[in-house]
């Protein structure tokens, strides 16, 4: 099976690349997703040993902060059962669940931060969806070329 290569977004003020290091096996389940599309690649898409780029979104300065990899592939979302969870859904089942995640284990840091102005200045990756106006999923599909040019070049 070939492997994939994503991008998943998160808030390091809510959770950081530093968080996910810290985890019991550096490996968290990535919860709360509320968008049907990106809900779609965890669940369809993402399996087990793929590798994902971790972006730090909505912060004073967003960028590539390090590699996970999907450690468990697609299973139900717990917090779409649990009533006290702002992601709660009362429309989701134990029977019929509506949301999914993944697990991710934590694989390096980068020593140096890859803010988005600086990618945005790089000629290889111009078509990289993260880069395309509108784009804001939470999570994106990479190429293995694109993946290859940030983790070997840009992060030495």
């Amino acid at each position: 099976m070939t492997k994939k290569y994503w991008l998943m977004k998160t808030e390091p003020d809510t959770f950081s690349i530093d968080d996910l290091k810290s985890r019991p096996n550096k490996t968290e389940s990535w919860d709360g997703v509320r968008n049907y599309q990106a809900r779609n690649f965890m669940r369809d898409e993402m399996k087990k040993g793929d590798l994902i780029l971790i972006y730090h979104s909505s912060c004073k300065i967003p960028g590539i902060a390090g590699i996970a990899e999907v450690a468990k592939e697609s299973h139900p979302d717990h917090t779409c059962f649990d009533k006290t969870s702002k992601y709660y859904d009362p429309k989701s089942s134990e029977e019929n669940p509506r949301w999914f995640m993944v697990s991710v284990k934590f694989k390096k840091k980068f020593k140096n931060f890859l803010p988005l102005n600086e990618l945005k200045e790089q000629k290889k990756l111009k078509d990289m969806l993260l880069l395309q106006k509108g784009s804001r999923l939470s999570i994106q599909p990479v190429t293995k070329k694109e993946y290859d040019f940030i983790t070997q070049e840009l992060a030495k």
